[in-house]
């Protein structure tokens, strides 16, 4: 298993990403629910460890960060997933 996805939030941020080319900081702290100091601390993790691409930018002079899952980022989800499997066997 991946010691990186073994986190709630962080497997959450992952799975999310899967679904969608970028999300923007605030639509993933709303749908998973946390604060947006705890969606930081862990997605800082994943952009580090490269499962994560980081994108700041201005929208409409206020500034917006958005996410989205690197291949990298999509095969460790993967692998992860098959260890879970692995283990109801």
């Amino acid at each position: 298993m991946d010691e990186l996805l073994l986190s709630k939030v962080r497997l959450g941020v992952v799975a999310e990403l899967l679904n969608y080319d970028w999300v923007a900081f605030s639509e993933l702290a709303r749908s998973l629910d946390v604060s947006n100091g705890n969606l930081g601390a862990h997605v800082s993790k994943l952009v580090e460890s490269g499962y994560v691409e980081e994108e700041k930018s201005f929208v409409n002079r206020r500034p917006q960060t958005r996410y989205r899952l690197t291949k990298r980022g999509r095969d460790a989800f993967a692998a992860h997933v098959a260890a879970l499997q692995a283990l109801l066997r």
